[in-house]
């Protein structure tokens, strides 16, 4: 299975329904990148947790909302089956606080945060170009702007 999604966190409870809608996005990412056979893991952490990963991995002392692991840098890893393109960590906490902020569903922020950290995964910087691309994917999959 090319997108693996596993729940650390107690907080908010991962339904059914929004995990499959995660996979879906970063699968369809997938797609239109040309990289259905890449494997990507998705972890869902608390704040506690993601503050900690930003601190140990890029110095930073607070929590953030997502973050990305690329296996693609450094040694190369064995694999079996697809290429393992990486990790995305999501603080499940802080994406219902950004979606009650920007008033959309909690399905939308998440699914839009797993979109950004599996572009960043694939080499995309910040600007217009990513974010159109984050919005295609989220079109695709039933989760236009406001869903």
């Amino acid at each position: 299975m090319p997108v693996l999604l596993e729940n650390r966190q107690q907080m908010i409870p991962l339904t059914d329904e929004l995990a499959d809608l995660v996979i879906k996005a970063v699968t369809c990412g997938l797609a239109l990148a040309g990289m259905s056979e890449a494997e990507v893991g998705i972890t869902l952490v608390d704040d506690e947790t993601i503050a900690q990963l930003n601190s140990d991995y890029r110095g930073i002392a607070a929590k953030t909302d997502v973050l990305s692991f690329s296996q693609l840098e450094g040694e190369a890893m064995p694999t079996v089956g697809g290429q393992l393109l990486g990790d995305i960590v999501i603080s499940l906490p802080t994406a219902q606080a950004q979606a009650q902020e920007y008033g959309h569903s909690l399905a939308r922020e998440v699914c839009y945060l797993a979109v950004h950290g599996l572009l960043h995964l694939l080499g995309a910087d910040h600007g217009a170009q990513m974010r159109a691309r984050e919005e295609e994917i989220l079109q695709q999959v039933g989760l236009a702007r406001h869903a």
